[in-house]
């Protein structure tokens, strides 16, 4: 369990960062070459790949080197795991929001029968 919470904040960190949030939904549809990444961004390469080893070690991106190329991809574990971790909470407030609603519900018919 240690090990999936340690991973689960390395994932949650690196998409902490408006930038690498962009860059795995630009992953989302397909691989990229640094590059290609960086251009919407206008930032240089050097800090666009601290961002990708961010993302590589939150478990989020990978990235494979062919000569001069690096090519990045979505690994989508991680992100199954971030997904399922707040759907558990979701899941979690959902149901004592609709408790809380019932309660007010009866509270109101009480009120005004009161009345």
């Amino acid at each position: 369990m240690e090990n999936y919470e340690h991973r689960l904040n390395l994932a949650f960190a690196a998409l902490a960062d408006p930038t690498r949030r962009a860059i795995v939904a630009r992953l989302s549809s397909g691989d990229a070459t640094v590059g290609e990444l960086a251009e919407p961004f206008g930032i240089g390469l050097p800090t666009l790949l601290k961002h990708i080893g961010v993302l590589e070690r939150g478990g989020l991106v990978s990235s494979r080197k062919s000569g001069r190329v690096r090519t990045c991809s979505l690994t989508p574990g991680a992100l199954r795991n971030t997904d399922e971790w707040l759907r558990s909470h979701i899941a979690t407030w959902e149901g004592r929001l609709d408790r809380l609603e019932a309660h007010l519900s009866r509270s109101m018919k009480d009120t005004q029968r009161d009345d």
